[in-house]
């Protein structure tokens, strides 16, 4: 993947903007979407409730809708989380 200057630096501010109200969330890697090779997912850790993921997700997705429609690039926070249990 690659991944221009502003990109990188919109990735990164992103990251920490959620990283500072959400702290114990762990940056893991980088991902491109399989529907959409102009969207770069940001893969997270995050350690918490159920309750509080919803709430950072919709913390962050403020955030990257700001990012697209000022800068036109689509960046996501996708959380990992190692307390879900699935059915």
């Amino acid at each position: 993947m690659k991944i221009n200057y502003k990109q990188k630096q919109l990735i990164d501010e992103l990251f920490n903007n959620v990283k500072s109200k959400y702290s114990e969330i762990k940056y893991k890697h980088l991902e491109v979407s399989p529907d959409d090779p102009e969207h770069i997912w940001i893969i997270i850790e995050a350690d918490m409730d159920e309750e509080r993921e919803i709430e950072m997700t919709h913390f962050a997705a403020e955030l990257q809708n700001d990012i697209l429609m000022e800068y036109g690039y689509a960046i996501s926070i996708m959380a990992e989380n190692p307390n879900s249990v699935y059915a």
